[in-house]
Order: structure tokens, then C-alpha cells, then sequence
């Protein structure tokens, strides 16, 4: 645990990251009769990430403050994280919690997710609650289905509605990830009536081996005729991947200077990242050497 000395004067200016991810496949198994999908995916976190500072507060409110204008504070996915963990631990404190947004909405990135998860992870340590890493979890997965891999913190191979997780070691790739800026909601996707959803289940070793179908790309593409262009263009330099439900693009490259060339093939205008893969997430990463600070 980290020692709070003075309130958390710690704390002060510490700004904790919000990585990224990507779904290096993604397929529909079947659909349960409470109308969730049961998916097969695997998580690569990349190291990119929105950014957020938390501080306590005395007086039990829970503020938000930073770019994230366009969010009403009740859908407010870091909101709804600090008062669901607030409530579940009988916790007096608040907390003002700022954030630097990095990663756009609606993109695939799991940014919501992932600030969320963040939120769980470092009040645990600013409120001293003491829940491990799999109690966080399984508490998140009541915010979205995402939460669970950003809270265990490791790339993982995940089933079921995203809550079965098993951490696998990836080769830690460059990636070249567009954005469009279109924004398809994920409830819109799942609920297309031309969505596969009875794909056969497959293993880590049929992924290893190459099957890497994103049953969404096509629904993606009849929904959005900006998605379906930039699909089109990128693929004619590389093999072209969606991650998530969209409505980033992403290749996958060897090195830097691969995922440079090719983002020199792509038009100025577009968003583009050159981002690298990893298997443990930056906020674990710098939680660690916070508490050894501490």
C-alpha cells in the first residue's frame, strides 16, 4: 500500500496514464438471452494513453475536472468509477480527479474503459482500501466489459462478454492506427441485423496462426462510407485491421521506422498514431515505482 502522509500530499501533480488497446481479433460466438454477446478477442495495450491526476478531498465530492467536455457527468465512465468504489468501500473521502484527453471517443482505443479502470486502480491505493487487482476487476466489469483487462494491467486473450481473461505474452509490435473521427455506437454494431454472430470458437493457437477476423469490420463499413474509403486506400499498402467495434484502423509493422514509411504512404490529413504494443500496462508500471518512491 501506498502511505498517505499529510492528506495526499504525495499525490500532488502526479499524473497517472490511461493506456490504449487494440483487438487483435474480435468474433461473435453466440448471443445469451439477456441480449449480451459473447465474444472471443485478444487485447494488445499500447503505450499511448489519456492521462489523470487524482487528490483527495475531504468533504466526500467527487469532481471531475479537464477536456472532457462532451461527456455528461452522469455517463461519465471515471464518475460512475469513483462513486461505485466509493460506495462498495463506505468511503467518506472524495477525490478531484483531472484528466489530459488523449485518445478520441468512440475510436476503439478503449479510452473510456481504460479511464475508468484507472480511476479503480489508483483510489485503491489515494483511499487505502486494500482490494486486489481481481476484486477491482471483477467490480469493474459492472461499468463495461472492457475494464477488467485495463485494471489486470497485462495483454490478454478474453472470452465470454470480455469478463474470462487469460494475460498473454505478445510479440511487442509497432503499429500505424488511423482514426476517421466517425463515431458508431458499439450498441448500434452488435445490434445490426447483418452481424455474424454464431462464429465458431477458436484457440490462442489458431490466433497465433494467423486467424484475425474483426466480425465487425464489414457492418462498419456498410454504416459509414468515410470508414469504408480509408479501409480501402490503407489496404492497398498493407493488410488492414479494426479494433473493437471502431472506428480505428491499424497495421501491424516490425519497427518504427516501418510504421513511419507506411504512415508516409497515408494523406497528411488523417489522424495517425505510430505506437508500440506492450504486454504490461503503463499504469501498473508506474504505480510500482510510486509505491517504491513512497
Amino acid at each position: 500500500m501506498v502511505e498517505i502522509m499529510n492528506g495526499d500530499n504525495n499525490w500532488s501533480d502526479v499524473w497517472w496514464p490511461a493506456p490504449a488497446k487494440l483487438n487483435l481479433f474480435l468474433r461473435v460466438i453466440g448471443q445469451r438471452p439477456d441480449g449480451y454477446h459473447e465474444l472471443q478477442t485478444v487485447f494488445q495495450l499500447l503505450a499511448i494513453s489519456d492521462w489523470l491526476s487524482f487528490n483527495s478531498r475531504d468533504d466526500g465530492e467527487i469532481k471531475l475536472h479537464g477536456n472532457m467536455d462532451r461527456v455528461e457527468t452522469s455517463e461519465n465512465l471515471i464518475i460512475k468509477a469513483a462513486k461505485m468504489l466509493k460506495v462498495h468501500a463506505s468511503v467518506d473521502l472524495g477525490v478531484n480527479i483531472t484528466i489530459k484527453k488523449i485518445l478520441p471517443m468512440g475510436a476503439g482505443l478503449g479510452g473510456g474503459s481504460s479511464n475508468a479502470a484507472t480511476t479503480l486502480v489508483v483510489l485503491n491505493e489515494l483511499w487505502q482500501l486494500g482490494y486486489s487487482l481481481q476484486e477491482l476487476a471483477k467490480l469493474g466489469l459492472n461499468l463495461g466489459a472492457d475494464v477488467p483487462v485495463f485494471v489486470l494491467g497485462k495483454s490478454a486473450w478474453a472470452e465470454g462478454v470480455g469478463e474470462k481473461i487469460v494475460p498473454v505474452a505478445l510479440d511487442e509490435h509497432w503499429y500505424l492506427v488511423v482514426n476517421s473521427g466517425v463515431h458508431v455506437s458499439t450498441k448500434e454494431i452488435f445490434s445490426h441485423n447483418r452481424l455474424t454472430r454464431d462464429c465458431s470458437p477458436i484457440t490462442i493457437r489458431d490466433f497465433h496462426e494467423g486467424q484475425l477476423e474483426n466480425v465487425c469490420l464489414p457492418i462498419l463499413r456498410k454504416l459509414s462510407k468515410d470508414v469504408d474509403k480509408m479501409y480501402q486506400y490503407f489496404s492497398t499498402f498493407t493488410d488492414v485491421r479494426l479494433t473493437g467495434t471502431g472506428s480505428s484502423l491499424f497495421a501491424t509493422c516490425e519497427t518504427r521506422a516501418e510504421a513511419l514509411e507506411l504512415s508516409n504512404k497515408l494523406p497528411d490529413g488523417w489522424t495517425k498514431w505510430l505506437v508500440k504494443g506492450v504486454n504490461e500496462s503503463p499504469l501498473h508500471k508506474a504505480l510500482n515505482r510510486f509505491v517504491n518512491q513512497v
